[in-house]
């Protein structure tokens, strides 16, 4: 039997906080982001990838100036994936000796 596919919509990776976090946490130190585009009748999709690597800071979301309405929306997205993290924490741990899969060779190990 095949296995069948998991996806979540473009929107819902952006509404619940993984595109913010994912351009925090990775792509904006690196000097890149990944943009989301809307047409005009709603429907989302990825666009395209900012490239600000020369940059010495990278991009950011200037949140040192932004209004706490929006301060509160990125905590509050920060700490669902924060939690969605959490969740599977204990059995990456079991699996890999860490959250992030390592690069191993499959001989030696290292």
């Amino acid at each position: 039997m095949e296995e069948k596919n998991n996806y979540i919509t473009v929107e819902k990776f952006r509404t619940e906080g993984y595109l913010q976090e994912l351009n925090r946490r990775f792509l904006h130190p690196l000097g890149l982001a990944l943009s989301v585009d809307i047409d005009e009748d709603g429907n989302e999709t990825f666009g395209e990838i900012w490239d600000y690597r020369s940059d010495e800071e990278g991009i950011y979301y200037d949140l040192l100036n932004s209004s706490d309405e929006r301060i509160n929306k990125f905590k509050e997205n920060a700490q669902y994936i924060d939690s969605e993290l959490e969740k599977r924490k204990e059995k990456r741990i079991e699996i890999f000796g860490d959250v992030i899969e390592p690069i191993k060779n499959k001989k030696n190990g290292n």
